[in-house]
C-alpha cells in the first residue's frame, strides 16, 4: 500500500455491492472499512477518521426514497462540514444523487459503475478536502491522536448535547461538562476542543487536586486546557488558580458541582454548562452503544463482533448501569470475553446489574433489577425455571419464590 492510501469507508447494506466496492478500493492501494448500515456506520467513525465516505442512500427493504441515506448525510454534515462524502445510487436515482450533492455530498457513483471511474472519483474528491488544520472545526472532527469526537445515540437528550456542542464549540467560551461520572464528560470535552478553531493543538489535561501540577499554566499562553475538579477546590484555592490562569487559554472543565464553583472563576471556565445526560434519560440508546461496545471490544480481543439475544437486549434496558456507560462497556467487554460461539447472553450481563449505588430508593432499585434478571432469563431459556434458574445461579425452589415475589 502506498503512502498515499485512503482510509475508505463503505456504508452499504448489499454484502456484495460492499464486497465489489472493496475489491475495487483494495486493489488501488486503499484501505477499506465496511459497514452494513448507518447504526454501524456511526460506530466505525467514533473509533475512528475516514479520508472518504462512500454512502448508499437507502436501507429499509423496499425503500427507494433516499430519505434514511439523505439523513445521515445530513446528520454526518452536521458533525463534520468537510467530511468527504461520496453518495451511491442506482441509475435510476438521479434525483437523489442531485438532491445529495446539493446537500454537501462530494460527488455520486451510480449502480453499476467502472472501477477506474469509482477509484478516480475518490481520490479526486479526498484530495479537494482542505488539509485538516485548514477546516471549519466541528464537533464530529478527530482530537489530535487520530481519535474522533462524536456522540454515539439518537435519543432527544445526546442530541441536545450535540446541539448545543455545535453552538457554543467554535467560541471561546469557558466550559462546564457536568451529570454523572461515567456518562461520557470527558467525550463531551474533547467534542467541545474538537469544535474549536484550536482543534488543531492537543488538548492540555490538568487535574486541579494535584496543585503541584499548577506550574505546567505558566508555560501556556494559548491554547485549550481541561481543567478537572475545580469545584473540589476551597475558595482560597481558587483564587489563586484564576490568578494563574493564562488570559489568552480556553478553559474546559469537568465538575460534578458546578455551584461548587465561585462566581469569579465560574466567569473564566464555566460560562456555559452542558450536562452529560445518565443512560436512564437515554434508554433508547442503550442497545446501540451495546453494539458499539461490544464491536471494540471484539475487535481489540481479535473475536468476530457478537450478537445479543433478545434477553440479553431487554436486560440492557431494564438494569440499571453502574458507572454509566462507561459500566456498560466494561459489562459488555466481560461477557464478550466469558461468552462462546459469538452471542452474549442475559447471563453474562447479569453479574454486572445488581450493583446499586447507595441511595435512599436502593431496595427498589434492586428488587426492579432482580426482577428484570429473572423475566430475561426465563425469555432467554423458554420459560424452563430448571435452565433458567442454573443460569442465575439459584436452586428451582429459590427461583419459584423470587418468581412468586415479583408476580412471575
Amino acid at each position: 500500500m502506498s503512502s498515499s492510501a485512503l482510509s475508505i469507508l463503505v456504508i452499504d447494506d448489499n454484502p456484495r455491492i460492499a464486497e465489489s466496492l472493496g475489491i475495487a478500493i483494495e486493489m488501488a492501494g486503499h484501505r477499506l472499512d465496511i459497514a452494513s448500515g448507518p447504526e454501524e456506520g456511526f460506530s466505525r467513525l467514533a473509533a475512528q477518521r475516514y479520508d472518504a465516505i462512500l454512502l448508499d442512500l437507502n436501507y429499509a427493504a423496499g425503500r427507494t426514497d433516499g430519505a434514511e441515506g439523505l439523513a445521515m448525510l445530513a446528520r454526518l454534515l452536521a458533525d463534520d462540514p468537510a467530511a468527504c462524502i461520496i453518495v451511491i445510487t442506482a441509475h435510476s436515482g438521479i434525483r437523489l444523487a442531485v438532491a445529495a450533492m446539493q446537500a454537501g455530498a462530494r460527488d455520486f457513483v451510480m449502480k453499476p459503475w467502472r472501477n477506474a471511474e469509482l477509484i478516480a472519483k475518490i481520490e479526486v474528491a479526498a484530495a479537494r478536502a482542505a488539509p485538516r488544520s485548514d477546516r471549519p472545526h466541528v464537533y464530529g472532527g478527530e482530537v489530535p491522536g487520530g481519535e474522533p469526537a462524536r456522540l454515539l445515540g439518537d435519543s432527544p437528550a445526546i442530541e441536545q448535547v450535540r446541539a448545543l456542542i455545535r453552538r457554543v464549540g467554535p467560541t471561546r467560551a469557558g466550559i462546564v461538562v457536568t451529570g454523572p461520572s461515567g456518562a461520557g464528560r470527558t467525550l463531551i470535552a474533547q467534542a467541545v476542543h474538537a469544535a474549536s478553531g484550536d482543534a488543531d493543538r492537543p488538548m492540555a489535561r490538568l487535574d486541579l487536586r494535584d496543585m503541584a501540577a499548577w506550574d505546567r499554566l505558566a508555560g501556556e499562553e494559548a491554547g485549550t486546557w481541561l481543567l478537572r475538579h475545580p469545584d473540589r477546590l476551597d475558595e482560597v484555592a481558587q483564587a489563586r488558580l484564576l490568578d494563574r490562569l493564562p488570559m489568552a487559554a480556553r478553559f474546559i472543565a469537568i465538575a460534578d458541582d458546578p455551584g461548587g464553583i465561585t462566581p469569579a472563576l465560574a466567569r473564566r471556565i464555566a460560562t456555559v454548562e452542558i450536562a452529560a445526560p445518565s443512560l436512564a434519560r437515554r434508554q433508547a440508546d442503550i442497545p446501540l452503544l451495546a453494539r458499539h461496545f461490544a464491536r471494540i471490544a471484539a475487535e481489540r480481543h481479535g473475536r468476530p463482533a457478537p450478537r445479543f439475544t433478545p434477553a440479553a437486549e431487554a436486560l440492557l434496558i431494564s438494569a440499571p448501569w453502574p458507572d454509566e456507560a462507561r459500566g456498560l462497556s466494561a459489562a459488555i467487554e466481560r461477557a464478550l470475553l466469558l461468552g462462546d460461539g459469538g452471542v452474549i447472553e442475559a447471563a453474562l450481563l447479569a453479574p454486572a446489574a445488581p450493583v446499586v449505588a447507595a441511595a435512599p430508593r436502593s431496595s427498589f432499585d434492586l428488587d426492579e433489577t432482580e426482577r428484570g434478571m429473572i423475566e430475561a432469563a426465563l425469555i432467554e431459556h423458554h420459560h424452563n425455571v430448571t435452565h433458567a434458574a442454573q443460569a442465575l445461579g439459584l436452586s428451582r425452589g429459590a427461583l419459584y419464590r423470587r418468581m412468586a415475589r415479583h408476580g412471575l
